[in-house]
């Protein structure tokens, strides 16, 4: 875990996407945002193209994902970002869009995720929310890690962004039983789970990859009113109004939610560092796996960052994806 000297930066909470990209001239960077036909993933979609990116937009409803392409286009006066189908429930979908890329990549942003209310599975039999916020998102980064080793020979670096969450710190990885094939269904638990994953994926990828100038880092939002809570049962909400009446979290605006992804996209101090969990535009800071939430919102558990299950977590995704080492 943690050995290294915390980064600090100069935003805060209160800083937008916008403000981060500031000075950044992003001209010539290759991204791909997952989940970006509405919320965090449009604005952040929006932000990296008026830096100058050239954006795609991965996304399961193509018609919202052209609507967003166009209004980010009047919005900037820049080139209108691509938009490309992709279901990440659906291995067959994260399959074709692999195969469909054929440049070389520098800004993987692997924010889309879902919440669901009740017990769903993929057709492998798979827990929804684990198979589209963690399985898909590594099926889509290994399949494209040739396309970011060629982005970072080409402009030094590239940077993979994982999106998080606080839930993280409501549970670990459970190897026994990743699917609840055995406990009862539990959203909440499903959801935390899948969140560390998001966090172990970038451990583990940036020890793999670095080698090849790519880093990974994974970055907590804060709490931003999206869609992602369309699928809230009662229970859920009046656990999510309980930890706001907590102090857990405050909410954000889109662009202030944004605003730690670029963070790990554009910090200089990120450029050859990863396995980091950021929050509020800072590195958090480190807690017991016991750890309470309440007294400790802005903290990463150590389950979330432990190297050891991050590479256990890796092996067990490629060998339930069947995909190679990566």
């Amino acid at each position: 875990m943690a050995d290294h000297t915390r980064l600090v930066t100069s935003f805060t909470a209160a800083s937008t996407a916008d403000d981060v990209l500031r000075g950044h001239d992003l001209g010539g960077v290759r991204a791909l945002v997952t989940g970006a036909s509405s919320g965090i993933g449009a604005e952040t979609a929006r932000a990296l193209t008026a830096a100058g990116a050239r954006v795609t937009l991965a996304v399961r409803n193509t018609d919202a994902g052209n609507a967003v392409a166009e209004a980010i286009a009047r919005a900037t006066g820049r080139a209108r970002p691509d938009v490309a189908p992709l279901d990440l429930a659906d291995r067959a979908s994260v399959a074709r869009f692999v195969v469909a890329w054929r440049e070389p990549l520098h800004l993987l942003v692997n924010n889309a995720g879902v919440v669901t209310g009740g017990l769903a599975r993929t057709r492998e039999g798979w827990e929804w929310q684990f198979a589209t916020n963690h399985l898909g998102h590594f099926v889509l980064a290994t399949g494209l890690r040739a396309a970011l080793a060629a982005g970072a020979a080409e402009r030094g670096g590239a940077r993979v962004v994982a999106v998080s969450s606080t839930a993280h710190m409501r549970a670990g990885v459970d190897f026994d039983d990743l699917h609840f094939t055995h406990r009862a269904y539990d959203p909440q638990l499903a959801y935390a789970r899948s969140k560390t994953a998001n966090s172990l994926f970038a451990v583990e990828a940036t020890r793999r990859w670095a080698g090849d100038g790519i880093v990974a880092n994974a970055v907590n939002p804060g709490g931003v009113a999206t869609g992602l809570q369309r699928n809230f049962t009662p229970e859920q909400r009046r656990s999510l109004d309980a930890a706001e009446a907590a102090g857990v979290f405050t909410y954000k605006t889109v662009a202030q939610g944004a605003a730690t992804t670029m963070v790990a996209a554009v910090h200089p101090a990120l450029a050859r560092a990863g396995g980091r969990y950021l929050d509020d535009c800072q590195e958090a800071y480190t807690v017991p796996d016991d750890a309470a939430l309440a007294d400790h919102p802005h903290g990463v558990k150590r389950w979330a960052l432990d190297p050891a299950l991050a590479e256990r977590l890796w092996t067990a995704s490629a060998a339930l994806t069947r995909t190679g080492p990566g």
